[in-house]
């Protein structure tokens, strides 16, 4: 990357977003987050963390699986084209800073402002089999704020379904900086919502596609599982027989073609529905072209990648959030007027 490159994408303006470790990822992670990410790292001084810590507010009974499940992240996002040569790859966990800001958000802010949180009560009764009744739970948006906070992005990019969570962070960043001040600087200064567009993508049954469905199509997916996958799936309810005209506008697998397929093929897919002049078995045929295309080098990128080598990229980008977290807590310390043991005084106590 050349100098000159590198200054306009600072000039830009820093970007910061993350995944919780949850496995191989699916089409619906890559087009609701991770192809967007992939275009945001040629633009922007991006960053983006596997958010371990967040696994562990509603799974922390279970962490047999962190490991692995970070591995294959990490594996998928270098598959989709995530450069660490372009942007900041990292592990949460392994930048203590994030504990710590977290802390320090933790004493001044309201509970109430926790509990309004809309996403708190909603889990609280969808993941009803588990027990959420802990601070980490309540408190992970305070984690979700210091994990941004502590890079003084320009930019976070979410969903639509996210904007709560970035105004909340802007809260706690006003409520900060109204009692640490660093003379005329906002010591964390607040950050902008970036839009990601969230095309719609259903899985395998018409819902949303996601793990807790069974209904994905993950990334790693075969070309035969693929095909395999979309035979199944379900299309227009009106269309019983072979004979009967369809809607591609009410059929999942018509909202795939939208998302992947060119326009000529989508044309085709509209003319052959509604006039019946293509079956579903076809259509879907179709479909799964489409797909074998956008994930053929995809997994041709991942399979160039060991597990050792991922975690390595990791371990790599890690050290750079660290050095640009040290900096925000330095700020922080100052502003907060924290005491600090200097070398002498360090070197008596040992």
């Amino acid at each position: 990357m050349t100098n000159t490159s590198e200054f306009m994408k600072q000039n830009k303006g820093r970007v910061l977003s993350g995944m919780r470790p949850t496995g191989r990822l699916h089409l619906g992670n890559f087009m609701g987050a991770l192809a967007n990410w992939v275009k945001l790292q040629h633009e922007y001084e991006c960053y983006f963390f596997i958010a371990d810590y967040h696994a562990l507010t509603t799974d922390y009974a279970n962490t047999e699986n962190l490991r692995r499940n970070t591995e294959e992240v990490a594996l998928d996002w270098l598959g989709a084209g995530l450069d660490p040569e372009r942007c900041v790859l990292f592990l949460q966990s392994a930048v203590p800073q994030h504990a710590d800001l977290h802390l320090r958000f933790s004493m001044i802010t309201p509970v109430s402002w926790l509990e309004r949180v809309p996403t708190y009560k909603e889990q609280q009764e969808n993941l009803s089999e588990k027990d959420l009744s802990t601070y980490g739970f309540l408190g992970y948006p305070l984690l979700q704020a210091a994990d941004i906070l502590l890079y003084t992005p320009k930019f976070v990019p979410v969903g639509q379904d996210q904007v709560v969570h970035v105004e909340l962070t802007r809260e706690i960043a006003r409520r900060f900086n109204q009692f640490y001040k660093l003379g005329e600087r906002e010591v964390l200064p607040e950050p902008q919502v970036l839009l990601t567009p969230a095309p719609k993508l259903p899985g395998t049954d018409g819902r949303k596609m996601s793990k807790s469905y069974g209904n994905t199509i993950e990334l790693t997916d075969s070309e035969a599982t693929v095909r395999q996958k979309l035979k199944t799936m379900v299309t227009d309810p009106a269309r019983i027989r072979r004979t009967d005209a369809g809607d591609p506008d009410r059929c999942p697998v018509g909202d795939l073609h939208k998302v992947f397929s060119t326009p000529e093929r989508m044309q085709a897919v509209n003319e052959g529905c509604r006039s019946a002049g293509i079956g579903c078995i076809e259509c879907k045929g179709w479909a799964a072209d489409a797909l074998v295309q956008i994930l053929g080098p995809i997994q041709q990128r991942r399979a160039s990648f060991t597990p050792a080598q991922a975690m390595e990229v990791l371990r790599a980008g890690s050290e750079r959030a660290r050095r640009r977290a040290e900096a925000t807590m330095q700020d922080v310390d100052t502003a907060m007027r924290m005491p600090k043991l200097d070398a002498a005084v360090s070197e008596v106590a040992r």
